[in-house]
């Protein structure tokens, strides 16, 4: 793959000036200390969070076509969590209250263990409007959490913090459910409450990739998780208010969490950067009939669901999310041309206790005419190589990047190399920086 020949000249342009900005000393940024890695997350299995909207696609099919508040699809969806959860050891409790003069349900469920003064709660909502199954929104959230919750069952997780999972109802009314959950809670128990993920509406067929940014800690933990795939964020706007956050928010309780996108377009932009169809929502069948098991994105769902368990094992296991000690390479790495061999820039770490953190972060600064030639990896002192990137079709020039690595099973101290190859001819440029934070 090439750049035009103008845009070649601009981009080897923007090299030479940035080249005259570049330091060459390596230097360590911070006094390393010991942090304990987390637990390494799970996979979640995808379809084991299909089977479960599958589920809840039947019981909708079987009471009149939705699982709406005070109606029996509803009903038979809370039941079918519950039985999930209480076979996998749960503790689990129906809390009741009235909305448009029917009964709805709350579900919560406690892991057994962790410090009942820090409580970290994920939840989603599970009823739908009336006019479809709502498999999308929000058996999506729904399905995903409680498969991150049965994972946490099959892991025997024992994590720092208290575990506690929820599943709202009459949510669509206007969260009713999650309003009286967190209404009803004593001052001291919310304040036990370290933090609160979301998930509404996490497959959607047209799929953006959003992360709140309410809670610093909560969003970088989420950045790192997409920043290890090479996926982009954004910033979620859509859902402001108006999903099961917004209570525990008002309550001043930190917030969090993940969104695919609803009945927003999605722009030229954002599809050339998460495929998908421009010009149209991410979610057309958004609270509609049509809102059933064909209105998923299997990737998405996958990936979201993945980053629910990055998100419960690192926050869960009180481990600290980066920036932590970081060591930092400034020299400047000059990458061949292919067929060139790959290039490596090293940084020694030393004074950092024991294994690197399962939240290792490694920044990428990489000055190049075309980043889809290139393949990057994180080279461990035993030689072990992490893929931090591979390449693609993507266009644009320079690689400016955050990515998290699971390195846990790796001893932090020790040369650590950044590798780049390039993998396609007629793109030049350089290795400008690199950092990487334990």
């Amino acid at each position: 793959m090439s750049l035009s020949v103008s845009r070649r000249l601009a981009a080897v342009t923007a090299i030479a000036v940035a080249g005259l900005f570049a330091s060459t000393a390596p230097a360590a940024l911070a006094a390393p200390t010991a942090a304990a890695a987390a637990p390494t997350p799970p996979d979640i299995p995808v379809a084991n969070v299909k089977a479960h909207l599958a589920q809840f696609q039947s019981m909708a099919n079987g009471n009149g076509g939705n699982r709406a508040h005070g109606r029996a699809g509803y009903k038979a969806s809370v039941d079918y969590v519950k039985a999930k959860l209480d076979a996998a050891g749960f503790t689990t409790t129906l809390q009741t209250f009235t909305s448009s003069g029917a009964t709805g349900y709350n579900l919560i469920a406690d892991w057994p263990g962790g410090d009942p003064d820090s409580v970290l709660m994920a939840g989603s909502h599970l009823d739908s409007v009336t006019a479809g199954p709502g498999i999308n929104d929000n058996g999506s959230g729904s399905a995903a959490v409680l498969e991150t919750a049965l994972a946490v069952s099959r892991a025997q997780l024992q994590p720092a913090k208290h575990l506690r999972f929820g599943w709202w109802g009459a949510e669509e009314l206007g969260m009713v459910g999650s309003k009286y959950y967190v209404n009803n809670l004593p001052s001291a128990e919310k304040a036990k409450i370290s933090g609160y993920l979301n998930f509404d509406m996490i497959g959607s067929p047209n799929p953006g990739y959003f992360v709140y940014d309410d809670d610093p800690a909560i969003e970088q933990t989420f950045k790192n998780y997409y920043a290890g795939l090479g996926i982009p964020t954004e910033i979620e706007t859509e859902g402001d208010g108006r999903s099961d956050h917004a209570p525990f928010k008002n309550a001043g309780i930190p917030v969090g969490g993940l969104f695919s996108g609803a009945d927003y377009t999605k722009t030229a932009a954002q599809a050339q950067k998460w495929g998908g169809t421009s010009g149209q929502a991410f979610d057309r069948c958004y609270h509609a009939s049509c809102d059933t098991s064909a209105n998923i994105d299997g990737t998405a769902l996958d990936r979201n669901s993945d980053a629910i368990a990055y998100a419960i094992w690192n926050l869960g296991a009180a481990t600290p999310v980066p920036p932590g000690p970081s060591f930092e390479s400034t020299a400047d790495v000059n990458i061949p041309d292919s067929p060139g061999a790959a290039v490596t820039s090293p940084i020694t770490v030393s004074g950092v206790a024991g294994n690197a953190p399962a939240t290792t972060k490694v920044d990428v600064n990489i000055v190049h005419t075309y980043r889809g030639d290139l393949v990057i990896d994180l080279i461990a002192p035993d030689g072990t190589a992490y893929r931090l990137k591979n390449s693609s079709s993507d266009s644009a020039a320079d690689v400016v990047a955050s990515y998290a690595v699971n390195a846990s099973g790796e001893v932090a101290n020790g040369v650590w190399k950044l590798q780049v190859k390039d993998v396609a001819a007629q793109d030049v440029g350089y290795i400008n920086s690199w950092k990487i934070t334990f």
